[in-house]
């Protein structure tokens, strides 16, 4: 994992996913791919900023890549947003009032079950090391830093909502548990053992544990043949 990490991502990303992704082209010929533009219509996106110009630019951008965005200004509001209507993906900062992003987090994840599947993005200008590890650890899906670049944050969504849209279907072909989908993306991603043990909470032998079931469950002998099996399924986003 330490010698071979960086090699290993460097062919998923570089030569396996463009493979797929051509393939994804050619089975979709005629419908429109991700260019800037939302892929899935109509999804809605709850954004939960308390910096209201901020709030209203994210707002008036999402929704003209044809996003349902609904805005919070505070984590507690935000929360009440959540429980009355369940947004296909939240949006929120890292830093509010009455309720910081990360205890909006905790609190959902405690409250129902169901809310831990919802992609959760972070918004923060925070980019240290212990707030992001934090924010994994809570089950965070991504970071985005301020100021906010719209074309990755479009990317960021489009990307978490067809992980989403994929998991309802793979789940009935190959029964990989969330731990596993977790160990196999962040080895997909570089990452070591024992840096996917920080970010997860885990031991490394845990990892280890994960990453093995996940290559017997795919059938392959090798764990890097398994991370490879998984990026061409589209089963993780390395």
């Amino acid at each position: 994992m330490h010698a071979g990490a960086g090699n290993l991502r460097f062919l998923l990303t570089r030569e396996v996913l463009p493979s797929v992704q051509s393939k994804e082209r050619h089975r979709h010929a005629g419908h429109s791919e991700y260019s800037g533009t939302m892929e899935a219509p109509c999804k809605r996106v709850l954004c939960i900023e308390d910096d209201r110009e901020t709030a209203a630019l994210i707002a008036e951008e999402l929704s003209d890549r044809g996003y349902d965005v609904g805005v919070a200004y505070n984590g507690r509001d935000g929360l009440t947003a959540i429980l009355r209507t369940s947004p296909d993906l939240v949006l929120a900062d890292v830093n509010m009032p009455v309720m910081s992003g990360f205890d909006l987090l905790e609190r959902l994840t405690a409250l129902e079950p169901r809310f831990a599947r919802m992609p959760f993005v972070f918004l923060t200008a925070l980019a240290d090391h212990d707030n992001e590890l934090k924010g994994w650890q809570l089950g965070a899906d991504d970071y985005v830093t301020k100021p906010v670049d719209f074309d990755v944050l479009a990317a960021v969504i489009a990307s978490r909502l067809k992980r989403v849209a994929r998991s309802a279907i793979w789940p009935k072909h190959i029964d990989l548990g969330e731990r596993e989908l977790e160990a196999l993306t962040w080895a997909a991603r570089g990452k070591t053992f024992a840096e996917i043990g920080e970010i997860l909470g885990l031991s490394r032998r845990t990892v280890e544990f994960h990453l093995d079931n996940a290559r017997k469950k795919l059938g392959v002998p090798t764990r890097t043949q398994a991370l490879i099996k998984a990026a061409i399924g589209q089963l993780i986003e390395p």
